[in-house]
């Protein structure tokens, strides 16, 4: 009986290793928990293969997406949002600015922004202010917000 088994792991397991590790784990580990559950896979030839081959697909599509990412960013920079809100005494606003309000703007502009993308704290007075937006891992733009009162 081996020590130690080479399988390759499907899923991310902690204390193990990541998707597409290839690792060494003891026989039983791997015969009653890894291989039933298909957390891995036994590290054949065929099986090595294919998973390395997966990730250099894995690898071009978030090369690809990151470029459109930077793309978008770059785009989103140059972008400078007006917000008109409705003011009482002392320019205090009735209510705050939201990121569901910045998202309906740049929605206005033809960009698609989820809002849970805009990290921002609900703004509550007037002026101008710098909002970051997470376009993909890694990847932010910084938008120009002012706000106005409403005529």
């Amino acid at each position: 009986m081996p020590r130690n088994l080479q399988v390759i792991l499907t899923d991310d397991i902690p204390n193990v290793g990541h998707s597409g590790d290839l690792v060494k784990v003891k026989p039983g580990f791997a015969r009653n928990f890894l291989l039933p559950r298909r957390l891995a896979a036994l590290a054949t030839a065929d099986n090595v293969a294919r998973i390395e081959h997966e990730k250099r697909v894995a690898l071009a599509k978030a090369a690809k997406l990151r470029a459109a990412a930077q793309e978008l960013a770059g785009k989103l920079s140059l972008i400078k949002l007006t917000l008109k809100a409705q003011v009482g005494e002392g320019n205090k606003l009735y209510g705050s600015i939201t990121s569901r309000d910045v998202e309906a703007a740049l929605a206005d502009q033809g960009f698609e922004i989820d809002r849970r993308k805009i990290a921002m704290e609900p703004i509550k007075e007037l002026g101008s202010f710098k909002l970051t937006l997470k376009i993909a891992n890694g990847v932010d733009a910084v938008v120009d917000v002012d706000v106005v009162p409403n005529a």
